[in-house]
């Protein structure tokens, strides 16, 4: 009779034990299972948006201004489009000025600095220490309306006070809707490459003046403002395709000077778009000015082999939008329509992220009572082959991906 090796037959149990309970790869930082699970472990109402077959998905935290916190093209096991603010949830701690717990589709109102600035107190230098986001726009909760499996309507009412003293009144209607392939391609004018995997979305943002007087340009207009935080790339890019003509008939091509002078090895600007380095490092913002704004922007990452686009309604030149650089020396009705930030060390050290924002702005909303504007964003993410997304990037960027990369690694001379 055999013998049975009682020492090799422990190992190989143990072996199968640990193997058995080994967690699945979707389960480590970076992925969709993994943001899934994290959230719903520190944010109470969590809410998952998916598609029939559960490949398209989105996370949307209604007690958090009904945001976007992320979104999959291949449902728990694919890559987390999204940056979540893991530590700041796990403190459980709430900043009286900013919380950033992160998102990708958020919503604010502008202008964020300026003489009607929503994000200082009347009479405080506009300077960091003294910027804090009103509770509507970081930590207060919105209430359901309406929701089932590809879309939810969500709802706030509350009142702001600018920086001149203007007390607004506003009731906010969002409502964020999975699109199928069918609404993808016909947002964007295209079809999806075969083999590419895909999410998009869009989230449709009401705004209504609640209180008893207009609002008016003397006393300041706000104007809705969509914030998509990413994860930072080491080595990607947010481009932006911009109208492209003279200075002296269109104006200024970009606005630079929300937080310095930026490098020329971090922006470059050539005839009809731009790129930005979006790599975490620097803190900078860029904003494309209405005459030159067009209604699409994104970002590449070669690394992850993704392509996000960002596409908003027609950009309306015959009205103004809101200037949020701080300080109150500035035009208030000189701002921008698409901006992008890269986080970076603050001056005092410490750092707010690190993550890169694509950002959209409505035109400044001079309302009556009891009138609206709705502002629409989609956002879109590809992954596949750099062949599949440079088809998709000329095709809605009209940008090729041998350009971006040239910017990332330029050839030796």
């Amino acid at each position: 009779m055999r013998r049975i090796n009682y020492a090799t037959l422990i190992i190989a149990t143990l072996v199968f034990i640990q193997c058995s309970h080994k967690k699945p790869f979707y389960m480590d930082p970076g992925y969709f299972g993994y943001d899934q699970a994290h959230l719903k472990e520190h944010v109470k109402d969590l809410v998952l948006l998916t598609s029939p077959d559960s490949n398209q998905q989105l996370l949307v935290s209604p007690s958090l201004q009904s945001r976007v916190f992320t979104s999959s093209a291949d449902g728990r096991r694919g890559r987390s489009f999204g940056w979540v603010n893991y530590t700041l949830l796990e403190r459980g701690e709430v900043s009286p000025q900013f919380n950033p717990y992160g998102g990708e589709d958020r919503f604010w109102l502008g202008p964020e600095g300026g003489p009607f600035a929503l994000y200082f107190a009347a009479g405080q230098p506009q300077t960091f220490d003294n910027w804090v986001v009103p509770g509507p726009f970081d930590r207060d909760p919105f209430k359901v309306i309406e929701q089932d499996p590809t879309f939810i309507h969500c709802r706030s009412e509350f009142t702001v006070t600018n920086y001149a003293g203007t007390p607004l009144s506003v009731q906010v209607d969002r409502t964020v809707r999975l699109l199928d392939q069918e609404g993808v391609e016909h947002a964007l004018n295209m079809e999806v490459p075969v083999g590419v995997r895909w999410v998009g979305y869009s989230s449709e943002n009401g705004v209504q003046n609640t209180g008893e007087a207009a609002w008016t340009a003397e006393q300041g207009l706000p104007s809705v403002w969509i914030l998509d935080m990413f994860p930072p790339a080491e080595n990607g890019e947010v481009i932006i395709p911009f109208r492209a003509g003279d200075e002296s008939e269109f104006g200024m091509v970009v606005r630079t000077n929300y937080f310095g002078d930026i490098p020329a090895d971090r922006l470059q600007v050539n005839d009809d778009y731009l790129l930005f380095k979006v790599d975490g490092h620097y803190r900078s913002k860029i904003g494309i000015p209405p005459l030159r704004a067009r209604q699409v922007a994104g970002s590449y990452d070669p690394d992850h082999q993704t392509l996000t686009i960002i596409q908003i309604g027609p950009v309306d030149t015959q009205s103004v939008y809101v200037n949020s650089v701080w300080g109150t020396d500035t035009d208030p009705y000189d701002g921008d329509v698409i901006n992008s930030y890269n986080d970076g060390p603050l001056d005092g050290g410490g750092q707010l992220g690190p993550f890169f924002e694509i950002e959209s702005s409505s035109p400044a909303l001079a309302l009556e009572p009891g009138a609206s504007y709705q502002h629409l964003q989609r956002t879109f993410h590809f992954t596949g082959d750099a062949g599949a997304l440079n088809q998709i990037m000329q095709t809605v960027l009209g940008v090729a991906v041998l350009d971006v990369e040239h910017f990332i690694h330029p050839p030796i001379q």
